[in-house]
């Protein structure tokens, strides 16, 4: 793991390593990896809550574009997120943001949100506020929650935690049939290279290779891990 990560893992994990945490399900990839299929489903099937991180930087990038400010001017989008209410919650088991009373879902895979979504995630004091948020969900349940450092960062510690990947073309092909056109080898490159939680395979993940596997391949690999290691799942999982 390089430096710059060590070191903001150290940082996150002092500002909540005494919590009192539920079980967390860590599941990490690259855009397009099939990751929050995964994620939803396995939730589902076990009765965990789903988290999406990505839709947390999703919604925050949607803010900044909908309100002309650029994503890469660091102090605008903070003074904006200042003066700005968020409501992280839960419905039908999953998880939800409100901006100023407003829900941004129908809007998180807008052209202009693909486009900035990873310069918004790159700003530090962003990923800190968001991650805290994260972070609140296990204080009151056991969750899956799916990202790019959630194994990493936001939960170093989990015993629980998955890496799902697949070939660029694979993934670039999945990005396609789901009508967004932003480029698999960007995001790969702005993700794996920012200075403040790049995505990284956190050391003792399982790494599911998932391009020519189904999703109900991929949750069933992840439950069979999941069952090795002992953790207590509904009978008949």
């Amino acid at each position: 793991m390089p430096i710059g990560a060590r070191n903001a893992v150290a940082l996150f994990r002092a500002a909540w390593i005494h919590r009192q945490m539920h079980t967390v399900i860590a599941i990490d990839g690259p855009a397009a990896s099939g990751k929050s299929s995964v994620a939803r489903m396995l939730a589902k099937k076990i009765g965990f809550l789903y988290v999406n991180s990505g839709a947390m930087y999703r919604a925050v990038t949607w803010l900044v574009t909908n309100r002309g400010i650029s994503a890469t001017d660091a102090g605008r989008v903070l003074g904006l997120l200042d003066v700005t209410k968020f409501e992280c919650g839960t419905a039908n088991n999953q998880s939800t943001i409100l901006i100023d009373g407003v829900d941004p879902e129908p809007h998180l895979t807008d052209a202009a949100v693909n486009a900035n979504v990873s310069a918004i995630a790159s700003i530090p004091e962003v990923r800190r506020i968001l991650v805290d948020r994260q972070r609140q969900f296990a204080e009151t349940n056991d969750l899956v929650m799916e990202g790019r450092d959630i194994g990493s960062v936001v939960f170093p510690d989990t015993p629980y935690k998955f890496y799902v990947d697949a070939s660029p073309e694979v993934r670039a092909a999945r990005r396609a049939k789901q009508g967004l056109a932003d480029t698999i080898a960007e995001r790969d490159k702005v993700d794996t290279t920012r200075r403040t939680s790049p995505l990284v395979i956190a050391e003792d993940a399982h790494v599911i290779e998932s391009s020519y596997l189904t999703i109900d391949g991929v949750v069933g690999e992840i439950i069979g891990r999941l069952k090795l290691k002992g953790l207590a799942l509904p009978e008949g999982v």
